[in-house]
Formats: structure tokens, sequence, C-alpha cells
């Protein structure tokens, strides 16, 4: 069992900050799973717009090193909101049963876990990487669910040789060909090629969730006991959060110029392709145009678990209604166009 001892302190200064709605301009810290990057910008736009301030929140947003160390954040109630991993949120529950937090809020509803290749090299689609060396850095998460991809593609994994890379030399080995593809998150690698001058009509980006994979991505997450006390507060965030969201696809240029004002140092040119790239790929897909924002397709979540099944043995029955919640969004989810 989560260790609830751990949780006190931390929900009690949580609850201090938070209030209720109905308190003006609220203090809300709000914990990003990694730097401040393209796909950060729609939160700072909300903030910039006055989106959380007209929801009477005072939202502040904390850089982070990785989904993993994101959700005990939560967990422990130091912050009450955040944004992760699904698929990790789901390891993490069954390791720390009872542990005070879900997914409220789905943001990526495709993960960007890909195999980038390039063409030149013999890879175009999944059965090109039978006979060619893929790179893999082993903390990898998109190496993670290489097996889930390999079996929904019907892969002879045998034919197909791994060479374990480093983050760092992951790209540059791809670019001077001394591997065929590599596993990546599709933003990244595949900008990381560019500015290595690997041309963009050269570049394979194979999504896995377009080639069987049901897992989704990262979403809203949220301490469930410091939920419970402030639904309505909860409620006006994600609110605000999708109205940042709908600005940035109205104006992904204008989103960058507020991620600027954060990281004066990023290449804004890269940023604003890497926030395109996760708009067109990651977020506003097809079904969120046609179902709405926030919310998760329920037989797929079910495949999304079992899929996750395939490559971690669970300690715990899987429950879906632990992993994931709609009870603070809209009937529908938030339209975005």
């Amino acid at each position: 069992m989560f260790h609830r001892a751990i949780l006190a302190a931390g929900l009690a200064a949580g609850a201090a900050i938070a209030g209720s709605a109905a308190s003006a301009q609220t203090p809300l810290p709000f914990a990003l799973d990694w730097k401040f990057e393209g796909p950060a910008a729609p939160y700072f736009v909300a903030i910039d717009n006055g989106h959380f301030a007209e929801a009477g929140l005072d939202v502040t947003v904390e850089a982070g090193d990785g989904s993993v160390n994101t959700i005990p954040k939560i967990a422990t109630g130091a912050f009450p909101v955040g944004f992760g991993d699904l698929n990790s949120v789901i390891k993490f529950l069954d390791q720390n049963p009872g542990a005070p937090v879900t997914a409220v809020m789905m943001i990526y509803d495709k993960p960007a876990f890909a195999i980038v290749g390039r063409k030149s090299l013999g890879v175009s689609e999944p059965k090109d990487l039978e006979g060619k060396v893929l790179g893999a850095p082993p903390p990898d998460g998109a190496w993670a669910q290489f097996p889930i991809f390999a079996g929904a593609n019907d892969l002879d994994v045998s034919a197909i040789t791994i060479e374990p890379v480093g983050f760092p030399t992951r790209e540059p080995m791809l670019a001077e060909g001394n591997v065929a593809a590599v596993t990546g998150f599709s933003f990244s690698s595949v900008l990381n090629l560019k500015r290595l001058g690997v041309p963009a009509e050269d570049i394979s980006n194979i999504l896995m969730a377009d080639y069987g994979v049901d897992l989704y991505g990262n979403a809203i997450l949220v301490n469930t006991d410091w939920a419970a006390e402030n639904e309505e507060t909860l409620k006006a965030f994600l609110a605000a959060v999708a109205k940042g969201w709908v600005d940035t696809v109205a104006n992904p240029a204008a989103a960058i110029d507020s991620l600027a004002e954060r990281n004066p140092a990023i290449d804004k040119d890269l940023e604003l392709e890497r926030l395109q790239m996760a708009l067109d790929q990651n977020v506003i897909t097809d079904w969120v145009k046609a179902n709405g924002m926030g919310i998760v397709d329920p037989a797929r979540m079910e495949s999304a678990v079992a899929q996750i099944g395939e490559t971690y043995t669970f300690q715990n029955a899987p429950d879906v209604s632990l992993y994931f919640t709609d009870a603070y969004l809209p009937e529908g989810g938030f339209k975005v166009e």
C-alpha cells in the first residue's frame, strides 16, 4: 500500500495553497513532465491570455525531468496537478496500490512513441526493420513499447539487430548511417536528425500509434485526495487548459512567443516545428476532432491496458477505473474546432 504518512504534509500544503475555486487568484502549482519546449507552450498561453486568471487561478508551471519523477510529486501531494505519461501511471499504481493519483484529461491522444528511420537506408515502414540495425537506448520509453509494436506488425524480431545506444548518440548514429532506424519520441528524434543535416524527405517517422499500438500518451494528472476537496477548482483548471490548447491551435507562433518569455534560450523556429508536430500527430487527432479533447475511448483504454500486460507483469489485477476518470470534464470533452 502507498505510504500515506508521506502524503500528509504534502496535502496539508496543497490544501493551503489550493483553496476553492471561489477564492480569487488561488495559487495552483502545476508540474510538467519535461523542459520548457514547444509542447509545453499551451500552458503558458493559458496564463498569458488570462484563462487561468478568469478561472480565479494563479497557476505556476514547473519544468520536470520525466514522467517517472512527476508522478510521485502528484501522489505525495507536493503538486496537486501535473502532466505525465498515462502508461507510467498505470505501472505506478500497480506497484503502489492506493496511491492517490489518476489521470483526468487526456492530452496526447496518440503518444509520441516512434520508430524513426532513413528511407535511403531502406526503412519506410515496419516490415523494413527486418534485416536492419535498430538503435535503441535501453531506458527509452519508445523502446519499452517495441515488443507491442513488433507483435502488432508481425515482425520477426530475430531478424532485427538491436544496437543499444545512448541518448546523446542515438540520432548521430542514424545520421551517420551506423543504424538504419532508432526508437524515440517523434518530435524529438525527427528534429534532431534535421539539425544534423538529414533531409526531411529522407526521414521516415513511423508513429507506433498508427501501427497497432493502442496506448495513450500524456495526460493531466491529479492528486485524488486534493481533487475530492477541490472539485470546482479542478474543473476550472481543466477548462482553462483546454482554452490554452485551442488558442495554441489557432496561433502556434504566438504560443511559442509565450514559451520564449519563460525560456529565452530556445530556438523559436525549432520549437514551433516541434509544437506543430505534437499538435498534428499527438493532440488534435482525427478522433479528438470527432469526439472532443480530454476524454478517452473506453474500448481502446481496455485494449491499451491489455497491451501493457504484454510487456509488464501486473502485480495486481488491472482496474481501468483507477487510471482515468472523466468526472471533471464536460460531457463529450472539450471542442477544439
